[in-house]
C-alpha cells in the first residue's frame, strides 16, 4: 500500500506539473500585457536547437507594419490588401515638385486595410474584417498599418495608417463602433501614416489622435463617445500612449512632436508638460518610466531624463543625449534595469549607458548588422528573466545577456524572410508578440508561429 501510494504521489506530481506549465500569458496588445517590454512566461527554452525553434505554423498575410496580438486562443493582426500597382504608381500629392528626399514623398495609393482574426492553435483564419482605406502618405513606407490591434475583454480596438479606429466583436468581427480621425478631428495625416496603439485603461480607450487641443483624446470604450480631449503639437507624433505610476498617481504620458506630458488619464488634465521637440517628430519608441524619472529617445541624436517634480505637478529635463552619450533609439523601446539603459541607437549601434548622465559604457552591432552602422538598422528588445530575446530586422532572433560589462550573445535563429525594401536595404519592422511559449512575428508576405517552449 506504502508503494501505491508513493507511485500515486509521483504521478500526480507530473500530472500537476504539467498542468502547472500549461498556463500560458496572452500578449493582448503592443509588448504585451502590462505594456512593458518583458516576458514573464516560465518553462522558455535556454538555447535554440542547431536547426532553429520549431515551426508551429504559417499563414499568408498582406503588408504592414501592425505586430500581432494573442488573445485566449486567437491571434489578432492588421495588413493591407487589395492594392493598385506599386508605390511609385499613386497619384502624387504634392503642389509643384515633390520633395527631392524620397522618405517624404507622398502618394495617393488605393487599397483596403483589414483586422484578421486566426485561430491560435493551427494559424487558421476565423474571420476578417476589410474596409477601403486609401493610403496618403509618404509612399515609400505606405506598405500597410502600423499599430497593433489591443484586445479587452469580448472587443478588439484597431487602428489604421490613416486614422480609421475600429472597435470589433472578438467573436466575428462585427463592428461595435468606429471613428475616422480625418473626418471627426480634422487630423492631417503625418507622414508616415498614424501609429500610437490605442490604449485602453478602466473604461476608457486612449488614443493619439492629433490637432489642436485633440492630440490625445479619451473615448468610452463600449460607444466611442469621447470623454475628454487634451493637448495642442504641430504633428502628434507615432508614439504612444503610456500609464505609470510615478510617486503615488498613475501619470498618462504623451510625447508628441513638441513636448513630453504628464495627464490625469481619467481626466485628460495635465500635470506637467516638458519641451523636447522630435526630429521630424518621430516619436516613436515608448517613454519607460522608474521612479521620478521618464526616459525618452528618438532619432537624429535624441534622447532625454525628465525628472518629475515629487508632488507629480512639474517637471524638468536632467540631461539631453547627443553624439556620445544617451541612447538615440528610432523604432524600439529601450529596457532600463538597475540604472542602465539598454536599447539600439542610430544605424544599428546596440548601447548600453547609465540612466543617471546618459554616459555610455558598452555599445555593439553584434545583435543587428554585425560589424558596422546600417540606415535604419534596428532591434527590438524584450527582456525575460536574466536575459534577453532580441529580435532584428533581418528576421533573426537572439538570445542574449546584457549587463554593464558587456553583451554575451547565446543564440540565434533565422526565423522570417526580411521583404520590405527601404534605402538600399530588406527589411522586416513588425515588433513580434510572446505568449503560449511561443513566439507570434510577420513579414509582409506572412505570419508565423514557432515554438520556444523548453523541451
Amino acid at each position: 500500500m506504502r508503494s501505491f501510494n508513493f507511485l500515486a504521489v509521483l504521478v500526480f506530481g507530473a500530472f500537476f506539473n504539467a498542468a502547472s506549465s500549461s498556463v500560458a500569458d496572452d500578449w493582448p496588445q503592443w509588448l504585451g500585457l502590462e505594456r512593458e517590454p518583458i516576458w514573464k512566461e516560465t518553462g522558455i527554452v535556454d538555447r535554440f536547437p542547431a536547426e532553429g525553434p520549431p515551426l508551429r505554423w504559417k499563414q499568408e498575410l498582406g503588408g504592414g507594419y501592425s505586430g500581432p496580438a494573442v488573445v485566449a486562443g486567437r491571434v489578432f493582426v492588421m495588413d493591407r490588401v487589395d492594392t493598385e500597382g506599386d508605390l511609385e504608381s499613386g497619384k502624387l500629392l504634392h503642389e509643384g515638385n515633390a520633395p527631392a528626399n524620397p522618405n517624404f514623398v507622398r502618394r495617393r495609393i488605393p487599397g483596403s486595410e483589414r483586422v484578421v482574426c486566426l485561430r491560435e492553435s493551427d494559424g487558421q483564419i476565423l474571420w476578417t474584417h476589410k474596409y477601403d482605406c486609401p493610403y496618403t502618405s509618404a509612399a515609400l513606407y505606405a506598405i500597410g498599418p502600423r499599430c497593433t490591434p489591443t484586445v479587452d475583454g469580448d472587443f478588439v480596438y484597431t487602428l489604421g495608417a490613416e486614422g480609421n479606429l475600429y472597435c470589433l466583436n472578438v467573436s466575428d468581427g462585427t463592428e461595435v463602433w468606429s471613428c475616422d480621425f480625418k473626418q471627426q478631428y480634422g487630423l492631417e495625416i503625418p507622414e508616415w501614416g498614424v501609429a500610437a496603439h490605442p490604449l485602453v485603461d478602466g473604461d476608457r480607450l486612449i488614443c493619439v489622435v492629433g490637432g489642436a487641443g485633440t492630440t490625445c483624446v479619451a473615448f468610452d470604450k463600449r460607444t466611442g463617445r469621447e470623454e475628454w480631449r487634451a493637448l495642442s503639437a504641430g504633428q502628434p507624433g507615432y508614439c504612444p500612449p503610456v500609464i505609470a505610476e510615478i510617486g503615488e498617481q498613475r501619470h498618462l504620458i504623451i510625447w508628441d512632436s513638441d513636448h513630453v506630458s504628464g495627464l490625469d488619464p481619467v481626466t485628460g488634465d495635465v500635470y506637467w508638460s516638458v519641451p523636447f521637440e522630435a526630429t521630424f517628430a518621430m516619436t516613436i519608441g515608448a517613454p519607460q518610466v522608474v521612479g521620478q524619472s521618464v526616459f525618452v529617445m528618438g532619432f537624429h541624436r535624441k534622447s532625454a531624463l525628465i525628472r518629475v517634480a515629487d508632488d507629480g505637478r512639474s517637471a524638468e529635463i536632467v540631461w539631453e543625449g547627443g553624439v556620445k552619450t544617451g541612447v538615440d533609439g528610432v523604432l524600439n523601446t529601450p529596457i532600463l534595469i538597475d540604472g542602465y539603459i539598454y536599447a539600439c541607437g542610430h544605424g544599428g549601434r546596440y548601447i548600453c549607458a547609465k540612466l543617471a548622465d546618459g554616459e555610455r559604457v558598452w555599445s555593439t552591432f553584434k545583435p543587428s548588422t554585425g560589424r558596422r552602422p546600417q540606415l535604419w538598422a534596428n532591434v527590438f528588445s524584450i527582456r525575460h528573466e536574466d536575459r534577453f530575446f532580441l529580435a532584428n530586422d533581418r528576421g533573426e532572433l537572439i538570445i542574449a545577456q546584457m549587463d554593464p560589462s558587456g553583451y554575451q550573445e547565446i543564440c540565434r535563429a533565422k526565423l522570417i524572410e526580411p521583404t520590405h525594401h527601404v534605402s538600399g536595404r530588406t527589411l522586416v519592422w513588425s515588433h513580434p508578440a510572446f505568449s503560449n511559449r511561443s513566439i507570434y512575428l510577420r513579414n509582409d508576405e506572412e505570419i508565423r508561429c514557432y515554438d520556444l517552449a523548453k523541451q
